[in-house]
């Protein structure tokens, strides 16, 4: 893993970093103040150009969602279990606040109620942090909210995208002729060329479905699938090599549905999965994509109310600062070029 001492900032990006930074919990305790992200300084997002390379931001919005609602309380739960992360990630040694100015951008203004008025919302707020240059860290949601998001970053070239999920995401849609859910965004984003199906990857597909072909769209459109007996017949390291590999050196984003974790580790989801990652496999999987070109990332699907015990927003939150430090070490490597 790169450290620090790979990537030195010049004497102003110090400065702007030093600006971004969570409150210390030596200093107040983690559990009091207005929740932020990570404890993060907040900053509305018209702030964010120049000052900001990552912006964490909040979707709450599960209208697109066709099994169990919550998710639109995701950022709000996420947001509360991660007050307790702390400054540096002690497994990979990566310190991302002094790699990287983060911010918490707020929460995208959505229209609960509208998926076709959402999409276009979301898109708009995400196009001028793309144009800045600002690396966005999403929190949704259900998981249609990623299909904008892409749109934003991927105007100018499609993106590869490593996909971790319990379901492929890749329908056409058949609820009432709408081509917009949670089951949908990859193949929408694929339509309209933001993504690259030969540079995307995605792992730990399992449980039933609805009918044989299900998956033949995304397959002939050169989507790798790597379901969940065949990581665990190849092991995550062959996995995660494999997966590196297809996306290669170019522009990446990461998406993680929560669901790919099995029910016992997160049980608040719309659409849970038997026979999912364990949390620590959870982990190895983030930690084994560093290096990659991340020019992007979310966490979706954590639904607070189905979970009581907030251990899937603790899930959510412990990776999302995960890939936080892989999105600062981009950042970094970006800036060092």
């Amino acid at each position: 893993m790169p450290s620090e001492s790979d990537f030195p900032p010049s004497e102003a990006d110090l400065a702007r970093i030093a600006r971004h930074r969570p409150h210390s919990g030596m200093e107040t305790p983690r559990f009091s103040g207005v929740a932020s992200f990570m404890r993060l300084p907040t900053l509305a997002p018209g702030e964010a150009p120049g000052r900001v390379d990552i912006g964490l931001i909040g979707i709450p919005f599960d209208g697109a969602t066709t099994n169990r609602p919550g998710a639109r309380l995701g950022p709000r739960g996420v947001r509360e279990a991660s007050t307790g992360t702390r400054a540096r990630n002690a497994a990979t040694g990566t310190a991302p606040y002094d790699l990287a100015a983060c911010a918490d951008l707020g929460d995208v203004p959505v229209n609960p109620i509208d998926v076709a008025a959402t999409a276009r919302i979301i898109e708009a707020f995400y196009r001028p942090l793309a144009e800045a240059g600002i690396v966005p860290l999403s929190v949704g949601g259900d998981h249609f909210v990623t299909y904008p998001v892409l749109r934003a970053l991927g105007r100018k070239a499609p993106m590869g995208l490593v996909h971790v999920d319990a379901h492929s995401d890749t329908d056409d849609g058949q609820y009432g002729g709408t081509h917009l859910t949670h089951g949908t965004p990859f193949r929408r984003a694929i339509e309209d060329g933001v993504l690259d199906p030969r540079r995307m990857v995605q792992i730990g597909l399992r449980g039933s479905i609805d009918s044989a072909d299900e998956l033949d769209w995304a397959l002939g459109q050169g989507v790798r699938i790597i379901p969940m007996e065949a990581v665990e017949a190849r092991g995550l390291d062959a996995v995660l090599a494999e997966a590196r590999a297809i996306v290669g050196d170019g522009p990446t984003y990461l998406s993680f549905d929560i669901d790919a974790l099995d029910p016992a580790y997160a049980p608040g989801t719309g659409t849970p999965e038997m026979g999912g990652f364990t949390a620590r496999e959870a982990l190895r999987i983030v930690r084994g994509l560093g290096g990659l070109d991340l020019v992007g990332a979310d966490v979706v699907e954590v639904a607070p109310p189905l979970d009581p015990s907030g251990i899937t927003a603790l899930a959510g939150a412990t990776l999302a600062f995960e890939i936080l430090c892989l999105l600062a070490e981009a950042v970094a490597a970006r800036r060092a070029r």
